[in-house]
């Protein structure tokens, strides 16, 4: 019989040893001094148009220009394109050459949110509210008695653009959508948990104060006298505006511990601020072009010309290759198909307290570092985009060689459910792909949570990507 220990050195050896990384870490000052800004990187930036605004603030402090302010590109250089103030992609140029490939990590900026329908307005028993309608996979019921804020534009027809921030400062008004008190809920309660709340009831409680005595709509009135006298703006304006409500919530640091992080929207801003600032701490030229996408509309399908499944990631592209001096007809086919890259969007988060949805052994786990899906999908694996075991290969040589904690998962038990990523639409265009992302817990809900070391380790890693 063998010795105890040399059972173990075998173990050792053979078995895929899965850990917690606080329990390896000698980094914990680093970690938590990252989540500092990543917290507050959140916290001005909860819709796309302000994680746009934030990342381009950014970028510019950190040298990058505007790809549409320069003649010709060369190795070093720094430049970013904006798509309609919703998707941003920046590149750093590469040693290389462009036609042998680049290096790809793409996050998405929109979350499941609310959307203000075109005609919001409307008065209801001496009450003021807004009409909504729901912005991706949301549980419905989740929304109802949290404090939320008013994002977003509204844009006259001469094409004046007015900027709306409405209740994440202290001084502001919030709001809600109000829901039935349990003593006259038995009905309600009767129904099954996705109908508990109808979309048409999602209606946004915003005033009760009539304008004057005795007028029809006075409290209609008296709101758009108010929105009047500070935007300078009528109901009718609200036709061409887009106008997203978000939780109120602060973004902060979770547990007696602060290990991890809650807040809306870490789907998928938390793989946003790691790519971009990945990017940014680029120390030296990297030997392949760098490149960052975020993304908007992936919560809806990533339609439309803001999202991905758009042609203007293939203009950004298509103009480096021209301020290169290098464009040919067909060559930004070739650099796609010699291209890499990271999907870079969340995982679903082993929760103890739903354990049954998971299959454990490929559940990933908080606090074990970023996390690799080589497929998502449904069932059979329909709609996934299923990376090659040559790139997982490559992927995991990467992590290895510089320490990157990492874990490999499935998205949930076979036949519960699935999701998707952008992932295959830039497999579509002939390159190397996987999902590589921080582990959630409560995943599109308004207050979602990650852990700090994933956070880092998410990072650490996408930098190591950016540089191989």
């Amino acid at each position: 019989m063998a010795e105890k220990n040399e059972i173990d050195l075998l173990k050792e050896k053979l078995f895929n040893k899965k850990e917690n990384g606080w329990n390896t870490t000698e980094d914990k000052e680093s970690i938590f001094n990252y989540a500092k800004g990543y917290i507050n990187f959140m916290n001005q930036s909860k819709t796309e148009r302000e994680i746009i605004k934030s990342s381009k603030h950014i970028a510019d402090s950190n040298g990058f220009k505007n790809i549409k302010e320069v003649e010709s590109l060369r190795a070093g250089d720094k430049v970013y394109y904006i798509n309609r103030e919703k998707s941003m992609y920046l590149a750093v140029i590469g040693k290389d050459s462009i036609e042998d490939g680049v290096n790809i990590i793409g996050a998405h900026a929109d979350s499941p949110r609310l959307d203000l329908k075109p005609n919001p307005l409307y008065e209801d028993n001496e009450f003021a509210y807004l009409k909504t309608h729901y912005y991706g996979g949301i549980k419905k019921y989740q929304w109802t008695t949290i404090p939320l804020s008013i994002h977003g534009v509204i844009v006259k027809s001469n094409g004046e653009k007015i900027e709306i921030n409405i209740g994440e400062n202290e001084e502001d008004p919030i709001f809600t959508i109000t829901d039935l008190l349990p003593h006259l809920a038995q009905d309600q309660m009767e129904k099954k948990l996705k109908n508990g709340i109808d979309g048409e009831d999602l209606n946004l409680l915003i005033g009760s104060i009539p304008y004057a005595s005795n007028v029809l709509e006075g409290v209609k009135l008296n709101i758009l006298n108010i929105l009047n006298k500070k935007y300078g703006i009528t109901e009718k304006d609200l036709l061409s505006s887009e106008i997203e409500l978000v939780p109120a919530m602060k973004c902060r640091s979770m547990g007696f511990d602060e290990s991890m992080v809650a807040g809306y929207g870490q789907d998928d801003k938390v793989c946003v601020y790691t790519e971009l600032t990945a990017l940014l701490d680029l120390k030296e030229v990297p030997n392949r072009t760098s490149v960052c996408i975020i993304s908007d509309k992936e919560e809806i399908g990533s339609m439309g010309n803001t999202g991905m499944e758009s042609h203007v990631f293939d203009t950004f592209m298509a103009e480096i290759l021209n301020k290169l001096g290098v464009n040919r007809p067909n060559l930004l086919d070739k650099v796609f198909t010699n291209s890499k890259m990271l999907s870079a969007d969340v995982d679903a988060g082993l929760d103890p307290i739903y354990a049954n949805v998971s299959e454990k052994n490929n559940a990933a786990h908080l606090g074990r570092g970023i996390g690799l899906n080589k497929y998502t999908g449904a069932r059979g694996k329909s709609g996934a985009s299923d990376a090659n075991a040559e790139f997982v290969a490559e992927v995991r040589n990467i992590f290895e060689k510089n320490n990157i904690k990492y874990q490999i998962s499935e998205l949930g038990k076979v036949d519960v459910g699935g999701g998707g990523t952008i992932a295959y639409i830039l497999a579509n265009k002939g390159m190397d792909v996987i999902d590589c992302g921080v582990p959630v817990l409560s995943m599109h809900s308004p207050y979602e949570v990650t852990s700090k070391f994933d956070i880092y380790e998410a990072y650490k890693g996408y930098m190591a990507f950016y540089k191989n």
